[in-house]
């Protein structure tokens, strides 16, 4: 199985960098929350990008 992104919604601060780094895997859900709306919407690398520039770290590669 293939890893995947996710989003600890309890966790996100609502900040929207996910989003500005890659729209094509996040959006602003209900109650201003990230979440991923296509895994495979974006490049590693843009992922990646978002991990890192989340202030809450709530952004990971999950198996």
């Amino acid at each position: 199985m293939a890893r995947h992104v996710e989003i600890d919604v309890d966790e996100c601060v609502g900040c929207e960098a996910c989003v500005e780094v890659c729209p094509g895997v996040f959006a602003m859900g209900p109650g201003d929350i990230a979440q991923v709306i296509n895994p495979e919407g974006g490049t590693e690398e843009e992922i990646n990008e978002a991990i890192e520039i989340c202030p809450a770290n709530c952004i990971s590669w999950e198996d």
